[in-house]
């Protein structure tokens, strides 16, 4: 996959806060592993055993286009008749890429905290995406699993879920991956009892998706800086103070220099980097294998390791034995001979 360019003020709003908030949504454990996991919080007191109260669902992502970092999807749940009055008007949500990390910070704080009008009102979950198993997808031999191929079951796994908790969704609002007549109707092909609208820019136009927005993005914020921690209990010297992350890899786009900088100097010329980073991205294919200092290997074709022997991967070619004497013969001794019995 091809990198996204973002201009400065764009690199800026996607790197995370230095103080983000970890909602329960961070499983540090599984993400410092690269494993893929989800989040779902539990039915608000307002709506638990009310089967009767209406809701609202919105949908978004955060971290489609980074090569650092999990991709996460979120949604976020309400009754109805608190949609715009709860969301909009008094708590002021919008599209996660427009509030100031420090403001996305504060209302994922709000809604995960007990007493709130937030709290009591809205459900919410997330699918943390790794970045090892969205390139492990990818890379697939035999049959690709696309982004948003991952990103369509993302979505009707977190909202299938939601419906298992008893929740009465009747309207979905989500934003789109590729054309959005297209993503609608395969989604009302699965849930054909509730009304759904999928749209371009959908967090800047239904406050539910832009509430989602913030969930997810907050999420990734959070689970960037636990990747780069791996890094900073490990690289720590003494009389240094830790890099903070907006020092380290910053927003984890390969357009943004810090994160460009980072993957070369941090890159092993054999395994290239760890679970923090989406191989089948087109930057990290480049250092690896072309502009980089990554290890060349060559492996046999399925022709040559037909006719080929085991010890053909160790021993050398008989000219350079010739030359250079036979490496094995010199370190274990004189070569033994075969005698038929």
């Amino acid at each position: 996959m091809e990198e996204p360019q973002l201009d400065a003020e764009e690199i800026a709003q996607e790197t995370p806060a230095k103080d983000v908030f970890l909602a329960p949504s961070i499983y540090t454990s599984q993400i410092m592993s690269g494993t893929s996991y989800g989040h779902y919080s539990s039915v608000p007191e307002l709506l638990a055993g009310e089967d009767n109260i209406q809701c609202v669902l919105g949908v978004d992502e955060a971290g489609r286009g980074p090569i650092l970092g999990p991709m996460v999807y979120a949604l976020l749940y309400l009754p109805l008749s608190a949609h715009r009055s709860l969301l909009a008007e008094t708590h002021h949500f919008n599209d996660s890429k427009v509030l100031t990390p420090t403001v996305r910070s504060s209302l994922m704080e709000s809604l995960c905290t007990p007493g709130t009008d937030l709290y009591r009102s809205c459900g919410w979950a997330t699918k943390v995406m790794s970045a090892r198993d969205i390139s492990a997808d990818m890379l697939k031999p035999g049959g690709k699993y696309s982004l948003n191929e991952q990103a369509m079951d993302a979505t009707v796994e977190l909202i299938k879920e939601v419906f298992n908790k008893g929740v009465n969704v009747k309207e979905i609002y989500i934003d789109t991956i590729g054309s959005p007549q297209a993503y609608q109707k395969k989604l009302e092909r699965i849930f054909p009892t509730t009304q759904i609208t999928v749209a371009k820019k959908a967090d800047s136009l239904y406050p539910c998706v832009s509430a989602a927005s913030v969930c997810a993005k907050v999420t990734r914020d959070a689970a960037l800086e636990v990747c780069y921690q791996a890094y900073t209990l490990t690289a720590t010297k003494p009389d240094h103070e830790p890099e903070v992350v907006a020092d380290g890899w910053g927003s984890g786009y390969p357009s943004d220099k810090r994160c460009s900088t980072w993957m070369k100097r941090n890159m092993d010329p054999v395994f290239g980097w760890s679970t923090e980073c989406r191989f089948s991205w087109l930057p990290a294919m480049d250092l690896l294998e072309g502009k980089g200092d990554g290890a060349k290997v060559q492996w046999p074709t399925r022709e040559d390791t037909e006719s080929m022997r085991v010890t053909d991967f160790f021993f050398t070619p008989a000219t350079e034995q010739c030359e250079h004497g036979d490496g094995l013969t010199g370190w274990f001794g004189s070569r033994v001979l075969e005698i038929d019995l």
